[in-house]
Formats: structure tokens, C-alpha cells, sequence
């Protein structure tokens, strides 16, 4: 092993182990690796090192049609959203939700649809209000449905390019191997790459390579869909666990009067004389004061600089098991009613919500101080339940995580903006603008041209969605502040980021040398077992890391065991796709099992039990339809 292969190899494991770490976000990894590549590059000597072959490119691959696609494709994604398309298309599910079976099939058969077409995440975050809306119209548990939603958005994914990262990074890998096998080729006749087109019965002066096209992954990927769609739709929602499988109902995941009480500030309380808005932090983040109580008992808006006088009333917010300790600590009282009624703080200007931090909020590994900062002190945080159960500490040490439900009470006219500028999913039936919907049939007449110029290769896939995406800006169907609020910036770095770790482990010839020690560890075996094998490893690698950077880990050394077994490149790829878009067995794999941990009352391990079965299926059909479809 060379200096070259030895460091790649180091920085890919490095790597690995950060994404199952999980200190640090996925994306700032990334950026790490790559900048750890090019110092590297640079001590082994600039001239001497195969592992950037031009350092000054070493950013270029966020220039690459994978990144660009994958970009085109979010924004695609909300146009459709803002055009009403897919809430008519949601809207459908209603008059299947009373048989449970058909309840589940439907709305998981309409989740994996719309993933063919839009990001996934994007998809679920539209379907998980209609959801738990419709779970507690039929008295069924959310978790029930949750789980297999989720999957069948993943599932949706791979059947089509555009579905899913992974999908798009092999698509256009296929075409730069090509082009690599064919250079070497050309310039080295008794090259391996010469033996391995010949091998092939490709002739080499007329090949042109190309990227598989837009259905090109649908034969495997649309039956592998079908068949995981009823599976979770008749048998895997019965593996959830029974404990889990509590009755949706309308009340809230919170109790209110356990964290709003009514107190009292009586003579002597040393608190008398400060300003409201100095109490949080005098009483060391333990109490808020969210409403005065006036003579009337009108329960009013405060203001953070009135001073608190003698025998004033407030409704405070405070941990149960804080309460008792403050109280004694600053001579507070409760009043006569120990618990004021919440229905108080229902007047005409506010309102309780429920939300779900997605996997792209700013509020991740933050709390309650930066909430209050970005809704300018609109929102007042009230509780917050995780897994299902309300947290019962000091929320102000609180971080926030992926699928918590949060509850936010303020101004209604101040949701819409927060829930927005903070991607919050409100856990209610999403409203539908009446006024978009004479604009449906236009954003779909687009969205099939721009489909339709890939198909037919009229212009590349890229080019035909940027097309689109001007189409629906000119329309006013896409707000131009929308244009860039709504692409998935960390996974665009973490595509950008990786790609130069990937061509580093072809252009050090690492990927030979794994493909050879792979190829020799199973010499006997039949070549259906090698593609299995590729596909079972690239699942368990997305079960605990980015699918997208177990696509660009694991595409470069599946090529290289093709080129070693003098096989086409293209089942192993296939199989790379498919098994990187199979990520059920843990929350932290994909982002929709992270979006409904907290709504549904997950637990880590029960991802496993309808997941484990769902991805046995897949492995035993994909691999005969790979090799039938996408022959050796």
C-alpha cells in the first residue's frame, strides 16, 4: 500500500467515524475531510501525490451536475408545494383513512409518489399533519402510521433519478467511470481498462459513455416500491410495538397547567422593583413571566421593562419541581386559584401551536434563548416533548433535536413567519391557499416539459429543471426569496465536500486495490452473491451514516470490483443505489426516520423491527431484478 492509498484510506475511515459520531453535523465533517485531503496532498508533495490530481480544483466539486441536480430538485420541489399540487394531490387520501389497512396503503402509496418527484424529506414534512390529523379523526395511534409513511417516502426515492441523492450521484458517476474506463483505454491499449471493454465486447473508437437517465432506475426501484409499500401497509405496521400504539386524541402531547401557573408577588418578595424582563435571569432561567393578571383578570401582553409592584399578579411559566424552591427562595405566593384557567390566554390574538424541529431548523443544538432572538420575542416557549413525552426539566437547558415537538405559544399572526424562517412543522392540518390553485395545472405543464426535455435528451437533466425553476419564478409561482431558502444547503456541502475524497480513491488506485482484495476474499462465489454482498453492505453504512456519502464511499469501490470481475459496472451500481436509499434500521440513517421520532414515540430500537424484514425483502427481490434488468 502506497503513502497515497494508506492516507485515503485513513481520511475515508476518519470520516466514517465522524458520521457515526455525530458530534459534529454532517456537513461541516465533510468540509473537515477535504480541507484535511488538501493539507495532505500538499505534504506528500503536490507532484508526487495522486490524491487531488489539480489542487486548485479541489472546490469543483460543488460545481458537479450531481450537486447542481440535487439543488434543481429542492427547488422544484417547493414550486410544486406553492402551486397547490401536492396538497390536492394529499387531500386525496380522505376517503380511504376509515379501514386501517386502506388508511395506511393510501396515504403511504400517495408519500411514495410524491418522493419519485420531490425530495423526500420534503415530502414527509407535507404528509406528517395530514397524518397525525386524519390518526386522531379515526382514533388510530400516530405510530402506526408514522413508521410506515416514512419508509414509503424513502422507498418512493429510488424510483426515479431524481428521488434521492443517491440516485443522482450514481447517475452521473456512471457516466464519469465510463469516461475514465474509455480515456485509459484509448491512451494504453494493453491497459486494464482496454482489456475490460474488450472483455465486454465494447468497442472502444465508438463507445460514448452516458449517465443513466431519468427511469432508468425505475424497472428495479418501482417494484421494490410497490412490494415495500405493502408490506408496511399489511404486515409491518402490525411489528410496531404495543406499547406504542396509544389512541391519538385532540388534546396536546402537554399538560399546560403543569408548566403556567398564577402567582402572586407579595410585600416583601425580593423581587419587587426589578423589571419583568430581569426575572428570567435572576431566578437562573427557572421562571418566565408570560402574561400580567390585571384588576380585572384580564390576562395581558407584558412588558420585559415594567418594574413588578407590590401584590402584582402574573402567569408565570415554571418547571413543577422548580416551583416550590423558587417560591420559598423569593417569597412568591399562589393564588387563590393555584392554577389559572390556560383558556385565559386563548384570547383573540393567541394561540398555541405544536411544531416538530425538522432536520434543516437552525434550532438544532440550540435552545430556548436563540428561539426567543429569531421570533424577536414573539414566541414564548411552553414545553417540549421528546419520543413522545413531555420534558420535565428547565428548558432553558433544553438543545433542541430532530423530531422534538415543541410548544410554542404567541401572537397567530407571528406563526406563519417563525414556522418559516425557522423550518418548523406545525403538527395541524396544513391550510390550503385558496388563491394558488388556478395556477395547478400551469406548474404541472411546466414540471412534465422540463421532465420531458430530459427524457428525450433534448437538454441534460439539469439544465431542463434550472429552465423550470425560471419558468415558475416568471409565473410568480416561486418567490425569488424562496429561490435559495429552500435548498438543503448541508447536503449540498456534504456532495461537494465528498466528491474529491471519491475521485482520491480511484485516482490513488485504492479502489483497485479494495476490489481486488474483495474479489479475492469471494473467488468461488457466484457473481449474484458479490452483487448481494455490495448491496448489504452499502444498506448497513447508510443505517448509520449519510446515504449520500455512503453513495460516493461505496460507488467508486463497486466499479472497481466490476472491473476486477470483468463485468459490467452497471448491477453493482444499481445495487449501490438501491442499498443506499435503505436506511431502516436506526433514526440517525435517513432524515424521515429522524422527523418522526418525536411524533410518533419512537424508541432507537424499533426502527429495526419493521425496518430489519423491509430490507431482507429488498435484498432478497432487488438482486434478481438488478441482474434481469441490468444483466453482467
Amino acid at each position: 500500500m502506497s503513502a497515497d492509498q494508506f492516507a485515503i484510506c485513513l481520511i475515508i475511515i476518519t470520516t466514517f467515524a465522524l458520521f457515526v459520531w455525530g458530534r459534529w453535523r454532517y456537513d461541516i465533517v465533510s468540509l473537515v475531510a477535504l480541507f484535511i485531503l488538501v493539507l495532505v496532498d500538499k505534504i506528500l508533495g503536490d507532484n508526487s501525490s495522486q490524491l487531488i490530481e489539480d489542487p486548485s480544483q479541489a472546490f469543483m466539486g460543488f460545481g458537479h451536475p450531481a450537486v447542481l441536480t440535487v439543488a434543481t430538485v429542492l427547488i422544484i420541489s417547493r414550486a410544486l408545494q406553492n402551486s397547490g399540487v401536492v396538497d390536492l394531490i394529499t387531500r386525496s387520501v380522505k376517503p380511504f383513512i376509515n379501514n386501517q389497512i386502506a388508511h395506511i396503503s393510501s396515504l403511504s402509496g400517495v408519500i411514495a409518489i410524491l418522493s419519485a418527484f420531490m425530495n423526500n424529506v420534503g415530502a414527509l414534512a407535507l404528509m406528517l399533519p395530514v397524518t397525525l390529523k386524519t390518526a386522531w379523526e379515526q382514533k388510530r395511534s400516530p405510530s402506526i402510521l408514522l413508521m410506515p409513511i416514512a419508509f414509503a417516502s424513502i422507498l418512493g426515492g429510488m424510483i426515479t433519478m431524481i428521488g434521492t441523492p443517491p440516485n443522482i450521484i450514481i447517475a452521473n458517476l456512471r457516466k464519469e467511470q465510463q469516461q475514465q474506463i474509455l480515456s485509459k483505454a484509448l491512451a494504453d491499449a494493453n491497459s486494464q481498462a482496454a482489456a475490460y471493454l474488450e472483455h465486454l465486447n465494447i468497442i472502444k473508437e465508438s463507445y460514448v459513455p452516458a449517465a443513466f437517465g431519468l427511469f432508468d432506475f425505475t424497472p428495479v426501484g418501482g417494484i421494490i416500491a410497490i412490494l415495500g409499500v405493502c408490506f408496511v401497509a399489511f404486515v409491518g405496521w402490525r411489528l410496531v410495538p404495543k406499547e406504542n400504539q396509544k389512541a391519538a386524541s385532540s388534546d396536546s402531547l402537554f399538560s399546560l397547567d403543569e408548566y403556567v401557573t398564577e402567582l402572586r408577588f407579595p410585600k416583601g418578595s425580593s423581587l419587587i422593583g426589578e423589571s419583568i424582563g430581569q426575572v428570567n435571569k435572576l431566578t437562573g432561567d427557572k421562571l418566565t413571566l408570560i402574561r400580567y393578571i390585571d384588576k380585572n383578570g384580564k390576562a395581558i401582553a407584558v412588558n420585559p421593562n415594567n418594574k413588578i409592584k407590590e401584590n402584582d399578579q402574573f402567569l408565570a411559566m415554571a418547571d413543577p419541581s422548580d416551583l416550590k424552591g423558587m417560591m420559598d427562595e423569593y417569597d412568591l405566593r399562589l393564588t387563590k386559584e393555584m392554577r389559572y384557567r390556560i383558556d385565559s390566554l386563548k384570547d383573540e390574538n393567541t394561540t398555541f401551536i405544536e411544531v416538530v424541529v425538522s432536520p434543516e431548523s437552525p434550532l438544532l443544538g440550540r435552545g430556548r434563548s436563540y428561539l426567543r432572538r429569531r421570533s424577536s420575542n414573539h414566541l414564548i416557549l411552553m414545553a417540549v416533548a421528546r419520543q413522545d413525552k413531555p420534558i420535565h426539566k428547565r428548558l432553558g437547558k433544553v438543545k433542541f433535536r430532530v423530531g422534538d415537538v415543541l410548544l410554542l405559544q404567541g401572537p397567530e399572526k407571528e406563526f406563519k413567519h417563525v414556522i418559516t424562517l425557522l423550518d418548523l412543522l406545525p403538527l395541524a392540518e396544513r391550510e390550503i391557499e385558496v388563491g394558488v390553485f388556478s395556477k395547478v395545472s400551469y406548474s404541472l405543464l411546466i414540471f412534465t416539459a422540463s421532465i420531458l426535455l430530459s427524457i428525450l435528451s433534448i437538454v441534460p437533466t439539469t439544465v431542463a429543471f434550472v429552465g423550470a425553476i425560471l419558468a415558475y419564478i416568471f409565473s410568480g409561482i416561486l418567490p425569488i426569496r424562496d429561490l435559495y431558502k429552500n435548498i438543503d444547503w448541508p447536503i449540498i456541502v456534504l456532495l461537494g465536500a465528498m466528491i474529491p475524497l471519491s475521485n482520491a480513491l480511484q485516482s490513488t488506485g485504492t479502489t483497485t486495490l479494495i476490489a481486488d482484495q474483495v474479489v479475492s476474499l469471494t473467488n468461488g462465489l457466484p457473481t449474484w452473491s458479490i452483487v448481494a454482498l455490495v448491496m448489504v453492505i452499502t444498506m448497513f453504512m447508510s443505517d448509520i451514516i449519510n446515504n449520500a456519502a455512503t453513495a460516493m464511499i461505496m460507488a467508486p469501490i463497486s466499479v472497481g470490483i466490476a472491473i476486477s470481475m470483468g463485468v459490467s459496472m452497471d448491477p453493482f451500481l444499481m445495487s449501490v443505489a438501491i442499498g443506499a436509499s435503505c436506511a431502516f434500521l436506526t433514526p440517525i440513517g435517513h432524515q424521515c426516520n429522524a422527523l418522526i421520532l418525536g411524533p410518533g414515540g419512537y424508541r432507537f430500537s424499533d426502527y429495526w423491527r419493521m425496518g430489519l424484514p423491509l430490507e431482507l425483502i429488498i435484498v432478497i427481490v432487488g438482486t434478481p431484478l438488478i441482474l434481469y434488468f441490468w444483466p453482467l
